[in-house]
């Protein structure tokens, strides 16, 4: 038995700005293993009137081929405690080791979508859109020498919050 509780995505106890510096991690399944990521870009709005969340992930980076497979993720969220577990999480390739069981994280599910017991706060998302970014669409330049030197553009994907669950 778990500790969460369900609440609205009204209710999340914190700024989708701490991203940035709480970090958070992508979760999703295939064919029964679990791969994740830590990702600090990222965000919440509203679109086509769903609550929604918003990732970028590169190609290269193996969590990719878990959420183009997967109907749904995860995206979780730790305590400050977790910043080094996560920094490893984001570091290492889950095609390389299980990063997960060196990280000490125990992964759960809730109908079906994997997160992880350690979290504060864990928000699922049923996947709605994804478009590869292009060169050719960034207005600002910069961003491409700064972010993107190898031209490895992200993939965005937008999805609808089905459910929260806190321990806060």
């Amino acid at each position: 038995m778990n500790n969460f509780k369900e609440i609205s995505a009204k209710e999340l106890a914190f700024s989708p700005f701490d991203i940035k510096e709480e970090w958070m991690l992508v979760t999703a399944e295939k064919d029964g293993r679990v791969n994740t990521m830590t990702a600090s870009w990222g965000g919440f709005g509203i679109m086509w009137n769903k609550q929604v969340a918003f990732i970028v992930i590169r190609p290269q980076r193996c969590t990719k081929e878990f959420v183009d497979d997967a109907d749904c993720f995860s995206l979780t969220f730790f305590d400050k405690s977790y910043l080094k577990k996560l920094g490893y999480l984001g570091k290492v390739s889950g095609r390389d080791e299980n990063k997960i069981e060196k990280a000490e994280l125990s992964i759960i599910h809730e109908e079906e979508i994997p997160y992880f017991e350690e979290a504060h706060t864990a928000i699922f998302i049923k996947k709605l859109y994804a478009q590869p970014m292009g060169g050719e669409y960034f207005l600002d330049k910069e961003i491409i020498s700064k972010w993107f030197p190898e031209k490895d553009f992200h993939v965005l994907y937008i999805g609808e919050i089905t459910k929260v669950l806190t321990k806060r």
